[in-house]
């Protein structure tokens, strides 16, 4: 144990030591390294005491900070922030050393220092209601709660009553120290006899006018005029006139030449019939052979595809060589059957579409309903509302004027109270020089410049070096294209004969098709959607509502569908004769 007298001395040499310490720029090793060089005029103990101190207080900095912190924050408002490694020295010698070192030696370290600042700092750290509560959640936050209660929070509770004792020994002892406190005669300052700067005179802003009583709005300002409502009105009668006369004449329409549905069938059979078939345009076959201009992506890909077409057509000949069937009568019928569906899911997917089109006029005509209630609606709101918010705006525009104003008058003073400070005088800077921080990296602006130019050629060297690298990989792609395209031109011409071949295979089945029946459900929505179309027509004259347009989307979409799904099936029959041609090559290669 240290001696009693020594204590004060101890606390400062370890205070001193940590305000040295800065954890950036040397480690705790190496701090303590040289703190134990400086303290060898210590016996052994008092040198042991000193370093174990400073390395707990550096090891559990963080938790002693959040004790600290609060103190300043709270009942050291007033106190130094210059002594704050005090109250952390203090925090660690009664969280960790106060087993060891027993409450008599705690008191003297506490007694031989500052007896005001010692107070204070323990009656808030041993509050028996802190340590509960917050100081225990904070703890918790950087350890394990479970080791903070058992290791921190209760050995300090069980210290606590003790320590209050000590804390009151210490209130007694600042009680009769005020009551002996002489009083002392207080120096009374004399004011300096300067002479007053007269003050500057101020322009005084100008009165806010006050607004003149307007006029009230007219009546007439919110009702149509007389020629719009004769005019509505004409327009209104002649649109019904024009849709009386083109009810009539759809009603009418063809009626002299009107004939019974079997008739009509068998006639319009025979007209599908007569009717000459769509006559294809040859393929000229130099079109083939027109030059088209790819990229390095369109080559690699087509050229993958022929690779791709070559291997299957040469595992199907080794297929054939090996005794499997040819599958092109499956393929054949599996095709058929996929164009009977293909009908089907057309008729039900058009079905679909028209009984969407029929709910979407309804909801026209709801929509229409609930507008023309909305409407009346408004008219009344409307005059209510005017005259409010024209007494809103006023009394807006008033109060924005004034504060307007007084922010000039404010901006005004300012003004001038910089105007009349003393005008600072610029500092020469000389670039050889540092800027005299203390830094290690630190370095004067034309050093700064010189390595700068250093870096510019290095990135230089290191960009020229890249650019040869890039134009070799360019040259070896081009290589690579040219080698594709060779290989594209070759199965361009074979895809070209069984195009032709494809054509007039198509030619001579056109002649022979057969006509599509529509579904008597196709028909009905039909029907239905032409009635609901006049109802809505008639419902947005009387509205005044120019009618929408007919969504085209959807029709778009679905032809869409219908054409792609028709070129899918006519693309297979040119494959087949693709890869038959194929075959009859590769035949034809083969040994007899």
């Amino acid at each position: 144990m240290v001696k009693m007298v020594s204590h004060g001395k101890h606390i400062t040499i370890i205070i001193q030591q940590l305000n040295k310490f800065n954890p950036e720029n040397q480690s705790m090793e190496d701090f303590l390294n040289e703190s134990a060089k400086m303290l060898q005029t210590l016996n052994v103990a008092e040198e042991k005491f000193v370093l174990d101190t400073l390395a707990g207080c550096i090891e559990y900095k963080s938790l002693l900070d959040v004790v600290v912190n609060a103190f300043f924050a709270r009942d050291g408002r007033y106190c130094l922030i210059s002594e704050r490694n005090l109250y952390i020295v203090i925090c660690y010698l009664a969280t960790f050393q106060l087993e060891e070192l027993g409450l008599q030696h705690f008191s003297r370290i506490v007694k031989s220092l500052d007896t005001v600042k010692m107070h204070k700092f323990l009656r808030f750290f041993f509050n028996a209601l802190y340590l509960n509560t917050w100081i225990k959640d904070e703890w918790s936050q950087l350890y394990d709660s479970l080791y903070v209660k058992e290791n921190w929070i209760d050995p300090l509770l069980r210290w606590q009553p003790k320590v209050q004792q000590l804390i009151e020994q210490l209130a007694d002892k600042l009680s009769s120290r005020t009551t002996n406190v002489k009083i002392s005669t207080v120096t009374q300052p004399k004011e300096f006899n300067l002479t007053v700067p007269k003050p500057r005179a101020i322009p005084v802003p100008l009165p806010i006018p006050a607004l003149e009583k307007s006029l009230p709005v007219p009546p007439s300002t919110y009702k149509p005029p007389r020629e719009k409502k004769q005019l509505e009105k004409i327009k209104t009668k002649n649109r019904q006139k024009a849709e009386d006369l083109l009810l009539k004449a759809n009603t009418n329409q063809f009626r002299c030449a009107a004939m019974k549905p079997e008739k009509a069938e068998f006639e319009q059979q025979d007209n599908m019939k007569s009717r000459p078939a769509f006559q294809a345009q040859k393929i000229q076959s130099r079109i083939d052979n027109l030059p088209i201009k790819l990229n390095a992506a369109a080559i690699l890909r087509e050229g993958a595809l022929y690779q791709r077409k070559m291997e299957q057509e040469l595992q199907r000949i080794e297929n054939l060589l090996r005794g499997t069937g040819d599958p092109s009568e499956f393929l054949e019928w599996q095709k058929q059957m996929r164009g009977k569906d293909l009908e089907e899911q057309l008729a039900e997917i058009e079905c679909r579409r028209l009984q969407g089109k029929l709910s979407h006029e309804e909801a026209v005509l709801a929509h229409q309903n609930v507008i023309q209630e909305n409407k009346k609606k408004a008219d009344l709101m409307r005059e209510e509302e005017v005259c409010e918010e024209n007494r809103e705006l006023l009394r807006q525009a008033l109060e924005e004027e004034e504060e307007k104003l007084k922010k000039k008058y404010e901006l005004i003073q300012q003004i001038r109270a910089i105007e009349s400070l003393p005008i600072l005088k610029h500092k020469f800077v000389d670039l050889t020089e540092t800027g005299g921080h203390g830094l290690i990296c630190e370095m004067s602006i034309v050093e700064l410049r010189e390595r700068l130019a250093l870096l510019r050629e290095a990135q230089k060297a290191a960009e020229e070096e890249k650019r040869d690298q890039i134009i070799q990989d360019k040259q070896a792609k081009e290589q690579l294209l040219l080698d594709k395209l060779d290989q594209i031109s070759i199965f361009r011409a074979e895809l070209g004969r069984a195009a032709a071949l494809k054509q007039e295979e198509k030619k001579r089945k056109s002649q022979s098709g057969e006509r599509q029946m529509k579904d008597e459900r196709i028909l009905n929505l039909q029907r239905k959607i032409a009635e609901k179309a006049m109802e809505r027509k008639k419902q947005a004259g009387l509205l005044k509502i120019t009618p929408q347009k007919a969504n085209t989307a959807s029709r778009k979409v679905w032809a869409y569908i219908r054409k792609r799904a028709l070129q899918s099936f006519a693309v297979l029959p040119a494959l087949a004769r693709v890869l038959a041609y194929w075959r009859d090559s590769s035949k034809s290669l083969l040994p007899a």
